[in-house]
C-alpha cells in the first residue's frame, strides 16, 4: 500500500493508496462545511445535518488510517484527527438520542 501507482506519475506527485485514503478523508473532512453550508441555506438559519457528522467520522477514521498504517507515520496529523472522531462520535450520539433514527424528524 505504500508503493507509488504508477498510473498516476503523470502528475509529478508520488501517490500511493494510503495517500488516495487519506486525501478521500481530507474532502471527506473539509466536504462537511459545504454540506454545513447548503443545508443552513435551505434552512434560512444556522443548522448542522446529522451527515455533517457522518462525514466527520468517516474523514477522521480515513486520515487516522493515513496517519497510523502507512509509512506517513505522523504523531502530529494523529493527534490532529484523533480528538475530532471523539467529538464527532459524541454529537451523533446526542443527535441520535435527540431525533431518533429517523433524520427527518422535526426538532423539538
Amino acid at each position: 500500500m505504500n508503493d507509488e501507482i504508477v498510473w498516476l506519475a503523470w502528475t509529478g506527485l508520488h501517490v500511493t493508496p494510503w495517500k488516495l485514503i487519506g486525501y478521500t478523508g481530507a474532502l471527506m473532512f473539509g466536504g462537511r462545511w459545504v454540506l454545513q453550508f447548503i443545508a443552513s441555506r435551505r434552512a434560512g438559519k444556522p443548522v448542522i445535518p446529522r451527515m455533517f457528522w457522518y462525514m466527520s467520522l468517516v474523514g477522521s477514521f480515513m486520515t487516522l488510517a493515513y496517519f497510523t498504517l502507512s509509512a506517513k507515520q505522523d504523531s502530529v496529523g494523529v493527534l490532529q484527527n484523533l480528538f475530532p472522531s471523539f467529538t464527532a462520535a459524541y454529537s451523533l450520539y446526542l443527535d441520535i438520542r435527540h431525533r431518533g433514527w429517523r433524520r427527518d424528524r422535526a426538532e423539538h
